[in-house]
């Protein structure tokens, strides 16, 4: 049995699975013990919470990443607050639970599993207490101290207080603060003064984003594991991490959509293609530098991001393409943006445009740009579509949900590479539109230019009439 069969009653089937950690759950106030959790990885690399009661931690010999077997247990449903793992149920042991190490198991089981967030998404779930996130980047400072190859921290003193303060940063986002506490705050230590040059990079786990003096701040929680500082193999990590967005049909998509604890997600629909909608444009026009769309300017097209240092720019199709699915148990409208239409089509949006614009030398340029038959072609086809449940979606301005990426079978992809690389960074007025019932985009001229140019210049000319028109 794998941990995606795991439904929420008792079993008495047998799991196989790698105990990647496992910690002490107190009550936040009294401190009283209320059980043991655990983080479980299995063959398919699926990772699930485990969890015994008070009374009877214990009575199980737990070493972290030894692999395991177990029969009879109970699948709970997946607590609300503070989780550290997407699957919905959780192992629970029960009074005939039967656990026993595997020594030289035939089958390969991964020694760990990320879920990272960056800034963005830890400013989205800030003090909703819902899921806990890992976390890498590089240190500023720790404790207030410049990091350079002579920095010494006062182990006495983190001891005393039982927590440390690390400034760090994720790339070119923000710096925020990372408070470590207790153990994780011992094991920050002591990996830093046993480290052989001066550390740069921090991995954190299952930290908590919550507002501290007006400011976002990360705070590690009892699950957390401080585990590298080095750059190459953080880099790696970063790289390679393989966390899986769960599987869920349609129905089951809207259900999370509907919960008052839902949160910024990604999963996997396999639905099937039943039409490309065509009452919205298919394409947008997009500055050339950040991926945001470009608006009609005096001479020529401006970016409509103000943190774009492009004033004037070359704009450049891009997909904003809506299409009906369906799977067995619902029907949706997903949103294709940016190179995603590519996995689609296997072609550019530019190259379809250029393509319309060449076989359509004598048309006006008030008239639509038809959905293109690289499009249309789509239409009956089944794919795996790995979703993002929006801040759009969760505060009901929009259904339409958006696509980050399309699958080949049988091919799990990172939720690392899902966040980048794969849909351009638009801004919100474009990610707005997905849910509008905005006009077709229009245009043709003679060169490439003034084509893209024109497209623009009608897209907002038609935007307009809209608006008058009511």
């Amino acid at each position: 049995m794998f941990f995606r069969d795991v439904s929420f009653s008792p079993h008495e089937a047998e799991l196989r699975f790698r105990l990647i950690h496992f910690w002490e759950a107190r009550n936040l106030n009294t401190k009283e013990l209320i059980g043991q959790e655990m983080l479980l990885i299995d063959e398919e690399g699926t990772v699930i919470q485990g969890f015994i009661t008070a009374g009877r931690v214990g009575m199980y010999k737990l070493t972290s990443g030894s692999v395991y077997k177990l029969s009879n247990f109970f699948g709970s449903r997946s607590k609300v607050q503070f989780r550290v793992a997407d699957h919905r149920a959780t192992i629970s042991f029960s009074w005939n639970s039967d656990l026993k190490v595997l020594e030289n198991h035939p089958v390969p089981i991964l020694e760990d599993r990320f879920r990272f967030h960056r800034y963005e998404e830890f400013h989205a779930n800030c003090d909703r207490r819902v899921d806990l996130y890992d976390y890498v980047g590089h240190m500023k400072l720790v404790n207030g101290q410049t990091i350079t190859d002579h920095t010494a921290l006062d182990e006495v003193d983190i001891a005393e207080k039982r927590h440390l303060c690390v400034h760090v940063q994720t790339h070119d986002g923000p710096v925020m603060k990372l408070y470590l506490w207790d153990n994780a705050a011992s094991e920050f230590c002591q990996k830093f003064i046993s480290y052989g040059r001066t550390p740069t990079v921090l991995l954190v786990t299952t930290v908590n984003p919550k507002h501290l003096g007006g400011t976002l701040a990360l705070a590690s929680m009892a699950s957390s594991r401080v585990l590298s500082y080095n750059l190459d193999i953080a880099n790696k990590i970063t790289a390679e991490v393989v966390t899986k967005p769960e599987p869920v049909t349609l129905e089951e998509l809207y259900s999370y959509i509907k919960q008052e604890t839902t949160k910024v997600a990604w999963f996997e629909c396999t639905t099937t293609i039943d039409d490309i909608v065509q009452s919205s444009s298919w394409y947008y026009i997009s500055c050339g530098g950040c991926n945001s769309k470009a608006i009609k300017g005096p001479t020529s097209l401006i970016c409509n991001n103000k943190k774009c240092v492009k004033r004037e720019v070359t704009g450049v199709p891009q997909y904003l393409t809506k299409i009906d699915v369906y799977d067995k148990s619902e029907q949706a409208v997903f949103a294709i943006l940016g190179d995603v239409g590519k996995e689609l089509t296997g072609k550019h949006a530019s190259e379809l445009v250029a393509k319309c614009f060449e076989s359509n030398e004598g048309l006006g340029a008030d008239h639509p740009v038809p959905v293109p038959q690289a499009l249309l072609d789509t239409i009956g086809h089944t794919h795996k579509f790995i979703v993002k449940v929006s801040d759009h979606n969760l505060t009901g301005k929009t259904q339409t949900i958006t696509v980050t990426k399309i699958l080949p079978p049988e091919a799990p992809l990172a939720i690392a590479h899902l966040e980048e690389g794969t849909t351009p960074a638009v801004s919100d007025d474009v990610l707005k539109g997905v849910g509008d019932e905005s006009g077709p985009s229009t245009s043709f001229e003679h060169s490439a230019g003034d084509r893209v140019r024109k497209s623009s210049e009608s897209l907002e000319s038609l935007e307009a009439k809209r608006s008058k028109s009511g």
